[in-house]
């Protein structure tokens, strides 16, 4: 069975929900309830509490208690220590009428979830998110990040945890935790000959750490680590709102939730060395601060963090403290239809030695926009991977000529220093595309405030340098 007949199952049941009451906001959370419990039983590597398995769960779908011994199960293992504890802590189901819940265990029962060779909790979230978003309904682009762009990612960076005990991985906005399934999937296929097995525990239960804010998403987020066989720390919680954690990652991979809701104060963090109320710069400031000496980083952020003034403040600091070696710009429509007229970047540094030199690739200019006719794939950034090289701290011998395109362009502290710290400044290609009126109201407006917000910026600029001239006067 392909992906996408699984997804178009997993649809199906989302309509068993809605008729039997269940909100659209709950519809993955009370599937994968019962998912984990068939994937857990095909894998056999978790001891269930007695009469908590999928196997007396399904045995029983034709009981007429059927919803109270359901909820009697997950009532157990929330209480159970440990990952089940943490994956079912508070859980309850929203299922009322047996038959719906019969019907929903049936057609689980059928697929054998395992053997699908994919991350399964992530791949049915971001279609079922999508669907939900096709037919009007609000969607949550800041839970996930297109795994074509993940895997890229995740293939330049390099986390490779075998030589160093305390080589630690870290995304402190993990949502359902793709990029440390990713960081994972990189390893096991990268490492791929004989594995001791006193090292591989060491790396499954001691290398990946997450946070989220949210609970659902955490929870999915466990049980898609849990199914890989992987003992992670995700907390629960604000990463940027709270206290840092009490280590330091020797790599941090992370998307930050877009927008700006939630951010009317400042942090109260005196790690931070700006004060703004700027989520994607204060994320950026907390993946540097819990950031290894020698860690290196890859951090996805809208276009308005390379000409924000706070950002230019927080980069002309950083530069010292970190090399910013690489830059890749991203195709228009990356994040549709969730947030598909926001244009975002990767930004990788290594913490410690300074910048030099940063190297761009504009992956964006003169490229059609992505929509789901044209989907993001791994040939989408190959050509940058080829630009980027084996080094995961940016160390590789780079040249302009490597992009046939001339989308592969270096800029020197100097030329930097000059654009006042704002890598928006640092274009070469002509970045005049016109709005792309053929996506949604929400994309459409969505690219028309990013031009606002940066010709606001142009305008501020103008006045400082005009009074700066009144001045001299």
């Amino acid at each position: 069975m392909s992906m996408t007949d699984v997804v178009s199952k997993l649809w199906g049941l989302c309509h068993t929900l809605r008729h039997d009451g269940v909100h659209e906001g709950d519809y993955l959370e009370q599937l994968t309830y019962l998912l984990f419990l068939k994937m857990v039983e095909e894998k056999g590597e978790v001891r269930m509490p007695s009469g908590c398995s999928w196997a007396a769960l399904s045995e029983h779908q034709d009981a007429s208690d059927l919803v109270d011994r359901y909820e009697a199960i997950l009532t157990r293992l929330g209480e159970t220590p440990g990952i089940l504890q943490d994956i079912y802590a508070g859980a309850r189901s929203r299922v009322a009428q047996p038959s719906s819940l019969a019907r929903i265990i049936r057609e689980i029962d059928e697929i054998a979830w395992t053997s699908l060779g994919t991350d399964v909790q992530g791949t049915a979230y971001e279609s079922l998110l999508e669907r939900a978003t096709a037919d009007g309904k609000k969607g949550a682009g800041q839970y996930f990040t297109p795994r074509a762009l993940v895997q890229s990612i995740v293939r330049c960076v390099r986390p490779d945890p075998r030589d160093d005990p305390q080589f630690c991985v870290c995304d402190p906005a993990c949502g359902t935790a793709g990029f440390l399934v990713a960081a994972y999937e990189w390893l096991a296929e990268f490492a791929s000959g004989a594995r001791s097995s006193k090292l591989w525990r060491r790396i499954r239960t001691q290398t990946y750490y997450g946070q989220e804010l949210v609970t659902a998403p955490r929870r999915l987020g466990l049980m898609n680590l849990h199914v890989h066989g992987i003992e992670p720390t995700i907390w629960l919680g604000d990463a940027i709102g709270s206290d840092p954690p009490k280590r330091d990652f020797s790599v941090v991979l992370t998307n930050p939730p877009f927008g700006s809701r939630g951010s009317e104060s400042f942090p109260d963090r005196p790690d931070f060395l700006v004060e703004t109320n700027n989520k994607q710069i204060n994320f950026l400031q907390h993946t540097i601060s819990i950031l290894a000496e020698g860690g290196r980083a890859a951090i996805v952020l809208p276009d308005s963090c390379l000409f924000e003034d706070k950002a230019a403040e927080l980069f002309e600091q950083v530069t010292q403290t970190c090399d910013i070696h690489t830059l890749l710009r991203l195709p228009n429509g990356t994040f549709s239809p969730y947030a598909g007229g926001v244009r975002a970047n990767v930004v990788f540094f290594t913490k410690g030695p300074a910048t030099r030199r940063t190297w761009i690739y504009d992956a964006r200019t003169s490229v059609p926009s992505v929509t789901k006719a044209r989907p993001l794939a791994a040939e989408s950034f190959a050509e940058f991977e080829a630009c980027y090289g084996d080094d995961p701290d940016g160390g590789s011998r780079r040249d302009r000529r490597q992009s046939q395109a001339g989308r592969w362009r270096s800029f020197n502290l100097r030329a930097i220093r000059q654009a006042e710290f704002k890598f928006d400044h640092l274009r070469w290609l002509d970045d005049t595309a016109e709005i792309d009126e053929g996506g949604t109201p929400e994309a459409v407006a969505l690219q028309l405030l990013t031009k606002l917000e940066f010709a606001v910026a142009r305008v501020k600029e103008l006045v400082a340098a005009l009074g700066a001239n009144e001045v001299d006067r």
